[in-house]
C-alpha cells in the first residue's frame, strides 16, 4: 500500500517523538540528578527527600507548608468559581443566546493573548479596593486565578456541548415540561462530565502552577514559597517541585484513564 501524500514515514514520526522526549525528560532527569546530591560532598544521599516529611524541619519548612495550603484553597475555590458561575453562563450563551458565543469565544482570549505582567498592572487597582474592603489574604487570588483559568475552561466545556449537541437536549426536555435548571443539572450536565474533569485537571495544574501573580500581589502560593525555600535549600526546593510535577503526571493518567471509552 502506497504511502498517503504528505503523511511522514514512521521512522520519522518516531524520530520526532524521541526528540521531543529527549527534550521533555531531561530537565527532568536533571533535576532528580541534582535533588540526590550529596550538599558539601562528592556522591547521592535521599536525605533531601527524607527532608520533606521530616517532622523536625517543620519550622524551616513553614513557608512552605502554608504555600501548599493556600494553593490548595484557592485550588478548591477556582473550581466552585468555575462549577457555579462559568459553567451556568457558558451553557446559558450557548442554549439561548448563540449569537453571544462568537463574542465570548474572542473575549475569553484575552487572558492568554495579555501577557501575564500586563494584567497584573490592571488588577493592582482592583485588589486595592479588595484589600481595603475584603482584606488581603490569599484567596483573594481567586477572582484573578479565575480569568487565567477561564480560556481553558471555557474551550472545554463548549466543545462538549457541542460534540453531545446539547441544544436539541435541551430543548426535549423543555418540551417535556423541564424548567431550565433542571435542564442545566439533570440533562446537561451529567453529559458535560468528560469535559468538567479535564476543565478541572487544567485548573489545579494552572493554580498550583502559577507565579506571577502571587509574586507581583505579594501573595504567597506553593511557586513563591518554593523560591523562597531554594534560596536557603535548593535541594529540597528541586524534590518538592520534582513531587508536585509527578502528582500533577498521576493526575493527567488517571483522567486519560477515565475519558477511555
Amino acid at each position: 500500500m502506497n504511502r498517503v501524500a504528505g503523511k511522514p514515514s514512521p521512522w520519522v514520526a518516531r524520530i520526532v517523538i524521541l526528540l521531543v522526549g529527549v527534550l521533555f525528560l531531561a530537565p527532568l532527569a536533571a533535576m532528580l540528578e541534582f535533588s540526590f546530591r550529596q550538599q558539601g560532598a562528592d556522591g547521592y544521599t535521599f536525605e533531601h527527600w527524607v527532608a520533606i516529611f521530616d517532622p523536625n524541619n517543620s519550622r524551616a519548612h513553614r513557608n512552605l507548608f502554608t504555600g501548599l495550603i493556600n494553593s490548595t484553597l484557592l485550588t478548591g475555590l477556582v473550581l466552585v468559581l468555575v462549577l457555579v458561575l462559568f459553567l451556568p453562563t457558558i451553557v446559558l450563551v450557548h442554549l439561548r443566546f448563540p449569537r453571544l458565543e462568537r463574542p465570548l469565544d474572542m473575549l475569553t482570549v484575552l487572558p492568554i493573548a495579555i501577557p501575564v505582567i500586563a494584567m497584573v498592572v490592571g488588577f493592582a487597582p482592583i485588589y486595592r479596593v479588595l484589600g481595603a474592603a475584603l482584606g488581603s489574604g490569599p484567596w483573594t487570588l481567586v477572582f484573578a486565578y479565575g480569568v487565567q483559568v477561564l480560556p481553558f475552561a471555557y474551550r472545554a466545556i463548549v466543545a462538549e456541548l457541542h460534540h453531545m449537541d446539547a441544544r436539541a437536549r435541551a430543548e426535549a426536555a423543555r418540551s417535556l415540561g423541564a424548567g431550565w435548571i433542571m435542564v442545566l443539572v439533570r440533562v446537561i450536565t451529567p453529559g458535560l462530565r468528560r469535559s468538567l474533569l479535564t476543565a478541572s485537571l487544567l485548573t489545579v495544574a494552572i493554580v498550583f502552577g502559577e507565579f506571577t501573580i502571587a509574586a507581583l500581589l505579594n501573595r504567597v502560593n506553593l511557586q513563591t514559597a518554593l523560591l523562597q525555600l531554594s534560596l536557603s535549600d535548593a535541594y529540597v526546593a528541586t524534590a518538592v517541585s520534582l513531587l508536585s510535577l509527578f502528582v500533577v503526571f498521576l493526575m493527567l493518567v488517571l483522567v486519560g484513564r477515565r475519558r477511555r471509552p
